[in-house]
């Protein structure tokens, strides 16, 4: 008995090294086909915060100007070229990167991954209601892909860019310093994204209940808003943007939570 139970955990293991082999293969995979286009993923994603003409700072000048208020997103001039201070920077950055956008991309290829390790162990109806995990969990993922592209990165790239505390004091940014702000970005507020879902699976084994959620929504609010100074630059306006809607998926969080307790005592009375 002994050994089939070590047979038994022994495959389990095997299987999941094969599941984590074909997941990173797909990021190695997909991050070749992002490098063989640096040029354009640089010009047009990367670092496309840098150009004055960025769809959201244009959004944002004529918001301000339909209601008569001066802002400085319809003058921005930021600079044309970053800094590079070493010989192996910038391919060491574009293979990096590479990678980065590889997993963002294969996110929900290792979503199903994920799923396809968990679900022999499901019992078929539990399988059923959690066909559409894939579908939400990458639904997610990717708003919060677009949420910090299109509107945590720039607010934060204009706050740093243009925030100078003398005239003796010179902004000369380099490379790595911005493509990281805006990959630590993408990454952070995208994995925040993904309350609901943890939530849901952690409510499932039963770990937190709808009321530990509403019993601790005060110190929720603290811890968005830690993780939001963590992942977004040190201004105000970026962490309020980003625990905005976090803290909206938490309440949303309490309402799967009470769903899947409500389903879990459903079938026990049955």
């Amino acid at each position: 008995m002994t050994q089939e139970k070590e047979m038994s955990f022994l495959n389990h293991l095997e299987e999941l090294r094969w599941h984590l082999v074909r997941s990173i293969a797909s990021i190695f995979i997909v991050g070749i086909g992002l490098f063989s286009v640096q040029e354009f993923v640089y010009n047009e994603f990367l670092l496309a915060h840098i150009d004055p003409n960025f769809i959201t700072y244009r959004l944002f000048c004529d918001f301000f100007s339909f209601f008569g208020v001066d802002s400085n997103f319809c003058t921005l001039d930021y600079p044309n070229t970053l800094q590079v201070l070493k010989p192996t920077q910038q391919l060491m950055n574009s293979i990096w990167s590479s990678f980065i956008l590889g997993a963002i991309v294969s996110f929900p290829y290792i979503l199903w991954e994920f799923w396809r390790f968990i679900s022999p162990g499901l019992h078929s109806n539990e399988i059923k209601k959690s066909r559409g995990f894939i579908f939400t969990a990458s639904l997610l993922f990717f708003i919060g892909v677009l949420f910090s592209f299109y509107v945590i990165a720039p607010i934060s790239v204009n706050f740093l860019y243009t925030y100078q505390i003398s005239d003796k004091l010179v902004n000369q940014f380099t490379m790595e310093s911005h493509i990281g702000l805006i990959t630590n970005m993408l990454l952070g507020v995208s994995i925040m994204f993904e309350l609901p879902v943890i939530v849901y699976f952690l409510t499932k084994i039963g770990l937190i209940s709808p009321e530990f959620l509403k019993r601790y929504r005060k110190h929720a609010l603290v811890l968005v808003l830690i993780l939001a100074a963590i992942i977004t630059p040190p201004d105000v306006a970026s962490q309020i943007i980003v625990a905005i809607p976090v803290l909206i998926l938490y309440e949303i969080s309490i309402k799967v939570s009470k769903r899947v307790i409500k389903k879990q005592q459903k079938n026990v009375n049955k």
